[in-house]
């Protein structure tokens, strides 16, 4: 095989892999509000790491199923803008918007957020490695959410839900009274993301 055929390939696999993460990230919207969490869980690599020292997707799964149970009547969650990037040829992360609705008994909450993703090809097949939700606001649809501690669930107290957390730039916008002097060469190809984050982690995010 030449090296023009190789690049030629390598290119093609790579529109098949966002192409098949998309659907993934489509398929756990429909799984989750559809509440057919062994198709949910199924989404995400075998080891998965649930938290509270639980892995897999049993654990997964059951989590959640106790989450949508006690939580919510009914939701309903639209993906928005989406960012792919791949590390290598089996590993990726992405950015994923996503304006959900939530029944909740008399109240209707309506959130704004993102995930941020890693992604994992595992025997030919995409997973979700690690799925991390970073809020902005959940309010009743007649209640703008407007002030601090934009999370408001019905009968719980209010907190912040981290959504510009993972990004420094939110913080250092503010800090400052204008423009950067200097404006910096364009992020690589493939590490928008990771250039945007600066290597920062966000941990112990409240997620219910």
């Amino acid at each position: 095989m030449s090296d023009a055929q190789a690049q030629i390939l390598a290119r093609l696999d790579r529109l098949e892999s966002r192409d098949e993460i998309r659907q993934l990230i489509s398929k756990y919207s429909l799984a989750l509000d559809m509440r057919d969490m062994n198709a949910m869980a199924s989404l995400f690599a075998s080891d998965v790491k649930v938290g509270g020292g639980k892995s897999g997707r049993a654990a997964l799964r059951d989590w959640l199923d106790e989450t949508m149970r006690k939580q919510f009547d009914g939701t309903s969650h639209h993906v928005g803008s989406t960012i792919i990037e791949f590390v290598d040829a089996d590993n990726a992360v992405g950015v994923v918007y996503s304006k959900n609705e939530h029944e909740c008994g008399a109240e209707w909450v309506i959130m704004q957020m993102m995930y941020y993703d890693r992604y994992e090809r595992i025997d030919g097949r995409w997973f979700f490695r690690r799925r991390q939700p970073l809020y902005w606001y959940a309010s009743d649809l007649n209640k703008p959410p407007v002030g601090s501690r934009k999370m408001r669930w019905p009968g719980r107290e209010p907190y912040e839900g981290s959504f510009h957390e993972l990004f420094p730039s939110w913080k250092e916008f503010w800090a400052r009274s204008g423009p950067d002097e200097a404006l910096p060469e364009p992020a690589p190809l493939e590490s928008f993301i990771e250039t945007m984050r600066k290597g920062n982690e966000i941990r112990g995010n409240r997620v219910r």
